[in-house]
Parts: structure tokens; C-alpha cells; sequence
């Protein structure tokens, strides 16, 4: 089986989808099947890649998971496209033993063709979030270099077993370097973390949103701008800690 890696945050709008999305693309560019599970009801990582959601969530639904895996424009990459059902996330989300039981065993039996396997999972502490972590052999946290972004990551890691922070990486986005505060709290950050923290920075970049819009990933929107350039960096890093 290859490496499932959930990224997640309790706090919305810290570039989860937009990273998922874009590191995701740069592995497929790398040559490795990759493939990205959203588990959100805002379906935003399915229009980000240019799909329509389904009408029923692939967890929910009794067919292969198969049947839902869909690709995209890009080779390598493929999509497991999430429904807007919220009646649908709310049965995932209840807890109910059938269900949790259901996605584990896809994890571990129905996903093997995959390189790498990126979980979305919703901005919110749920049955849903701890079920994907346990799912995951590595965490993804993406932070924003903000004021609160030490207060998000001590509540996120009340929710990870302690050796799963082993595989945790924290990653800084939406970093602004003319601003002072992004210094002091990547400072805050790396001092506490240590090598938790990613070397790599995701910059602010107006043409990663506009790429999101567009229904593409950074890399294949603007390969040359810089938000494009820390994707690529982010995932040769994860690669390498692969190797380590």
C-alpha cells in the first residue's frame, strides 16, 4: 500500500484544499498515482480540479469504491469527488460503527493501486476527522502565518495518538514576507516544532486562488509563478522524507 497522508485543521481557510490539491498534482507530475479523497460537503477540492460532485457520497454509497474514482485532466491523478449531501456527511459523521468500519477497510484494502492517497478532511473535530487519521501513516497540517496558529495546532494535536506525530508534518501558507508578524510566528512555530515544520513556505500567490477558479492546479495554471514553485519544492520534501 502506498503512503496516506491526511491533511487537516480544525480552522478553515488555512490553504488545506489548496495544498491537498496542489501537492497531489505536483506527485502525479512526479510520476506517482495519486489520488485525493474529500471528505468536505463544500466540495471544493472536486470544483478545484474542474469535476462535479456526486449525488451520493462514495463512503455512503453500498458500490465499489471504483466506481467513484474518476480522473482528472492530468495524468496520474485522480479523484475520489465528494457530494454536497449534508444528510450523507451527517451519517458519516454520527460515529455509527458500520460506517467507520467501512471507510477503514477502503483504506486499507481498496486504495493499494495508489502511490499516494490525500485526504481532504473537513475543517471540524468529528467522528469523520478521527476516522482519517486512523486511515493515515502521515499528517499534513497547513497553518497560516497568523496570530492564532499556535492556538490551532495545540487543539489539532490533542487529536493525534502520540507516534503520529512522528509522521507529522506542519506546514506554514499564506505566508506574507513583508510582514513582520509572518517572521515572528514561523519563528514562534519552528522553535516549538522543530523539524516538524517543513522547510518549505507556501507564499501568498494570487495566482494559486486564481488557478482554484480556474479548475486547476497551480503547477499547470502558472508553472511559473512562485506559489507553483513552492508546490513543487513541498513535494520533492515530502518525497524526501519518504526516502529518510
Amino acid at each position: 500500500m502506498g503512503q496516506i497522508i491526511c491533511v487537516m485543521n480544525q480552522k478553515g481557510g488555512v490553504g488545506k484544499t489548496t495544498t491537498t490539491i496542489n501537492l497531489a498534482a505536483c506527485l502525479a507530475r512526479g510520476g506517482f498515482q495519486s489520488l485525493i479523497v474529500y471528505l468536505d460537503p463544500q466540495c471544493n477540492a472536486t470544483s478545484g480540479l474542474d469535476r462535479k460532485p456526486v449525488t451520493q457520497h462514495p463512503f455512503v454509497s453500498q458500490l465499489p469504491l471504483k466506481e467513484f474514482i474518476i480522473s482528472t485532466d492530468w495524468s496520474k491523478l485522480f479523484l475520489l469527488p465528494g457530494a454536497k449531501s449534508f444528510g450523507d456527511v451527517s451519517a458519516l459523521n454520527n460515529g455509527a460503527p458500520d460506517q467507520l468500519e467501512r471507510i477503514q477497510e477502503v483504506f486499507r484494502s481498496g486504495l493499494n493501486s495508489f502511490d499516494f492517497v490525500l485526504i481532504d478532511s473537513p475543517p471540524a473535530v468529528s467522528s469523520l476527522t478521527k476516522t482519517a487519521l486512523l486511515c493515515a501513516n502521515q499528517v499534513l497540517m497547513p497553518i497560516q502565518c497568523e496570530f492564532f496558529a499556535m492556538e490551532g495546532i495545540s487543539k489539532m494535536a490533542q487529536l493525534l495518538p502520540g507516534d503520529m506525530w512522528l509522521s507529522t508534518g506542519i506546514l506554514l501558507t499564506m505566508v506574507d514576507f513583508t510582514l513582520e508578524l509572518s517572521n515572528e510566528v514561523e519563528n514562534e512555530v519552528r522553535e516549538y516544532f522543530g523539524d516538524l515544520v517543513f522547510k518549505t513556505r507556501i507564499p501568498r500567490d494570487v495566482a494559486v486562488s486564481e488557478a482554484s477558479s480556474f479548475g486547476k492546479p497551480v503547477i499547470e495554471y502558472a508553472p511559473r509563478s512562485r506559489g507553483a514553485r513552492a508546490y513543487m519544492e513541498l513535494c520533492m520534501e515530502v518525497l524526501d522524507n519518504e526516502q529518510e
